[in-house]
């Protein structure tokens, strides 16, 4: 497996310095934060990327993400321009050495929490979806603002998406996915790209909008629409872990079996009894997800792609995007690649 790490560039209060000490650190996962969706990403930007990597000893090769426009997935507008501008972006993404692109078809908010900063018995702060705090709230009527929500949308706007995301449904939704899918992915093959797709977070209706990758029989309704391994997933323990219907160490050995997992998000989340969730530490005893049994389903399967600790927690006082500070992702990657040693090791010597 090929470690990596989130890295927001020069803002990111985690240096490429600080990330270049994490044992087994070889890839920065990145992307072009000062462009808007459907626009083109300017070369020099993807090139200073690169050489800020390269010169600590890291690689620039795992874009997360290049967003989807909102009216790809809704089918409106001027589609097929908008999707020839991902499919320059993939080109030159490709041009710098990138070679894996992580996306999603999330409608309109990328994922989900009720807080940002639980406060948990030990100290450590988390994110955190309570449903009991997303009781009553309704972003048609009230002016909502949840954590992961587009802040560049007036509530006006999110009104008027949410409403048109209910008017095509889920099944305009794949039917988007689709043709998104069967132009991006030819180019992903000429240019020595896997397109990676991240599950809904959470995988389940939120506000009512639809919700597409979601289990088990989504992932296999998405990955025959292109049976190509450049059409694959970045598989998130976290996010497909939060539904308890969800067996994610079955789906982690099914899918690297078949080659179709390009990246791997590792985090633990602690399931609540009524279906809200806690982010807990990447330990398997924290949470409510067998991390060994993950990493030996990997192992037992020949991965070979990448891998990143996923969010964590805010611990010995440090500050900073919540979910993606230094300390805790650092013990994250520490403990899986401990895991990954072990199950190696014991594969060898069996």
């Amino acid at each position: 497996m090929k470690m990596s790490f989130r890295w927001y560039g020069e803002s990111d209060p985690v240096s490429l310095e600080y990330i270049r000490q994490i044992p087994n650190m070889k890839s920065i996962v990145s992307a072009v934060y000062d462009v808007k969706p459907g626009e083109v990403w300017p070369e020099e930007s993807l090139a200073k990327m690169k050489k800020q990597c390269d010169d600590n000893g890291l690689i620039f090769d795992v874009v997360e993400s290049i967003p989807v426009h909102e009216d790809i997935k809704l089918g409106r507008g001027d589609v097929d321009k908008l999707i020839d501008v991902y499919c320059e972006n993939i080109r030159r993404c490709a041009k710098y050495g990138v070679k894996c692109v992580t996306y999603n078809f999330m409608p309109v908010f990328d994922w989900t929490r009720t807080q940002l900063d639980k406060v948990a018995p030990d100290g450590s702060t988390s994110l955190v979806m309570y449903w009991e705090q997303m009781k009553g709230l309704d972003p048609l009527k009230d002016d909502i603002h949840l954590p992961g929500w587009d802040s560049s949308y007036t509530q006006d706007e999110v009104r008027e998406l949410i409403t048109a995301y209910g008017e095509i449904g889920s099944e305009g939704l794949w039917a988007n996915l689709e043709r998104f899918l069967k132009k991006v992915i030819p180019v992903c093959e000429e240019c020595d790209v896997r397109m990676a797709i991240h599950p809904d977070d959470p995988p389940y209706p939120i506000f009512g909008l639809p919700r597409i990758i979601t289990d088990e029989a989504a992932l296999d309704r998405m990955l025959a629409i292109v049976d190509s391994p450049a059409n694959s997933l970045c598989l998130c323990t976290g996010s497909l872990g939060c539904a308890a219907s969800n067996d994610v160490v079955a789906m982690v050995r099914k899918y690297s079996a078949m080659d179709r997992i390009a990246f791997m998000h590792m985090r633990n989340i602690l399931i609540m009894p009524d279906g809200s969730f806690e982010e807990s530490g990447h330990l398997s005893d924290c949470g409510s997800l067998d991390m060994y049994e993950i990493t030996k389903a990997l192992v037992e399967t020949g991965f070979d792609g990448y891998v990143r600790p996923d969010h964590g927690r805010m611990i010995w006082g440090e500050t900073g995007k919540p979910g993606y500070g230094l300390y805790d992702r650092a013990l994250g990657a520490a403990y899986i690649n401990g895991l990954f040693e072990a199950c190696e090791k014991s594969i060898r010597n069996a």
